[in-house]
Parts: structure tokens; sequence; C-alpha cells
């Protein structure tokens, strides 16, 4: 079977979640080319479209999956190969997007959602499933936290809080994440900006909590894969976050509240002790989910 990914490149690369996902569809025997778009906004993705056709022909695609709304409606300009999109959280919560993804999920053969909060605020009234991404557990899992530390030459005394995103992310609300670590004494908040996938398993792994003060999610990845390599958790109730971390100790929803944060990344420091997040988070194994992925192309390519 062969698959053609269509997607953002507008940030200079493919995210890597959807990368993880097409490594897993390819060991499963689907045969992956992509086609990705640089250019930003309704018009660059409409621009595309010449491109979108000419590999089309060449590749002569089985199914195509679009990723993200605007690529959905891309992909669905040609009505020759059946298109599935996956909706990833920014292209449902910004109500400018909302628009397009809408179109886009009417158009397509099958609609995938990251999280349950976008199917309620899409309300999709057929040929749809809640599949979230999954995790590459072969690279997120549990180190040993002192050599971690050590190979980004930080001490084994300091107290280290893994930021989401890059800070200038306005989406990732990097304000509130100062404010609250800036509440407690010798803290360190890291930006999680120009590391590689592996260097950001280690960075979970030293920290001593991963935080989370995003304004909309989907189904963030940074939350899973916090999970798999069992690295406490502090979070405000976005997305899937409250279901994905659910009654696992050391790991906390908080209010958009820099106070309680606060309170709560205390309790972590103190209690100095991992999680037993990845025994929760085994579900969103990427294998699983090309599994179920297969198995709607399957569905779609029989009609």
């Amino acid at each position: 079977m062969k698959t053609l990914i269509v997607c953002s490149k507008n940030s200079g690369k493919i995210a890597p979640f959807i990368l993880d996902q097409a490594e897993s569809l390819k060991a499963q025997g689907i045969e992956i080319e992509f086609f990705t778009v640089s250019s930003k906004g309704l018009r660059g993705y409409l621009k595309s479209r010449k491109g979108l056709l000419q590999i089309i022909n060449d590749f002569q695609p089985n199914i195509i999956h679009a990723h993200y709304g605007l690529s959905g409606l891309l992909a669905n300009l040609q009505r020759k190969i059946p298109v599935i999109t996956t909706y990833h959280g920014s292209d449902i919560n910004n109500k400018k997007v909302l628009k397009f993804s809408k179109i886009a999920i009417f158009l397509s053969k099958f609609n995938i959602f990251v999280s349950q909060k976008n199917i309620e605020i899409a309300k999709p009234k057929k040929n749809y499933d809640l599949i979230p991404c999954g995790i590459d557990f072969d690279i997120f899992k549990p180190l040993d936290k002192e050599k971690c530390r050590a190979k980004f030459g930080f001490t084994n005394d300091e107290k280290l809080v893994l930021f989401s995103s890059s800070f200038d992310n306005q989406v990732k609300n990097s304000e509130l994440a100062h404010s609250a670590v800036n509440l407690l004494p010798n803290v360190k908040l890291i930006e999680l900006k120009g590391y590689t996938r592996e260097q950001v398993c280690e960075l979970m792994n030293a920290a001593d909590a991963v935080l989370m003060t995003s304004r909309t999610e989907g189904s963030p990845q940074f939350i899973k894969e916090a999970m798999a390599c069992n690295c406490p958790i502090i979070s405000v109730n976005v997305g899937d976050v409250e279901s994905v971390i659910a009654d696992t100790e050391n790991c906390f929803v908080c209010a958009y509240n820099a106070e309680e944060i606060a309170e709560n990344l205390q309790k972590i420091i103190i209690a100095n002790t991992r999680t037993t997040g990845r025994n929760k988070v085994l579900n969103f194994d990427n294998k699983k989910v090309a599994k179920k992925i297969i198995d709607i192309y399957k569905k779609i390519i029989s009609r």
C-alpha cells in the first residue's frame, strides 16, 4: 500500500510526531512519500496544489494522509485519491483556522482527531475516530538522572524544570511558567529549543519536573513523552492532559495560576522521586497507533 503524507514544513522541518508515525507505518509495510508545504497561510497552501498533483501523478498513492486542517483542505482539492486528515489541535482550537478545517472534515473520506475536546469543538457527523499520536518508546524511556545531567553540564543539586517549548512560542504561554518558577528559590526553567529527540529524552530524565502552561493543545506529545520517561509533570488543564496523567503520583493538573503551579512544583522537588507514568501510556505505543491507522486505510480503499 502506498500512502502520500501531506503536511507542513513551514517551520523548516516536519513535526517529529508526524515523522515518528510515518516510520511506524513503514515498519508495518506501508510505502511512504511526503509532500510538504513550505509557504504559510491559506494562500501558501493553495499555491501548492500544482506540486501536489505532480507528486500524485508520479507516486500513484492508494491513499493520501494529510496532517492538520489546511493540509487536509489542500489534499482534497483533488478528488481522485481518497484523503484521510488528522487534526492535531491548533487547526481546531484556532477559530480562524477551524472554518477551513471544517471544510476538510466534510471533504475527507475519514477524519482522525487527537483529543476528545477537539471532537467536541469540531462536531464531525460521521467517518471519524479518536486516535492520539503515539510515542516512540525506544527513544523516550527512563534513564539515569545523574548521567543525563552530566551531559548538559548540570550539577546534581540544581533544581531543574523543563518547559514544553521555546519561550517565544506565544501559544505555550512561557510568561506563566516564568512567573511560577520565579516564586521558588534556586529553580531553573529550561527552554526546550534546538534539541534532538534523544536529547529531549535526556533532558526529561535530567529534570526534576516538566512544565506545560499552554493556552491551547490537542494531545501534546510533550506530556506523553514525559510520562514515558517517568518524569513528574505539572500542566494546566489543556487538551487531553488531564486524562493522560490521571491518578499518576507526582503529576499535577493546575489552574492558570502561578502560585498553584509553584506550590505543586515545590511538592515535586521535595518528594524527589520519579513517577510510574510509563506504565500508564503503553496504549500510546506507535506500533499500536500505526495498526489502527492502517486498518482505516484498508477500509477506505476497499469502499
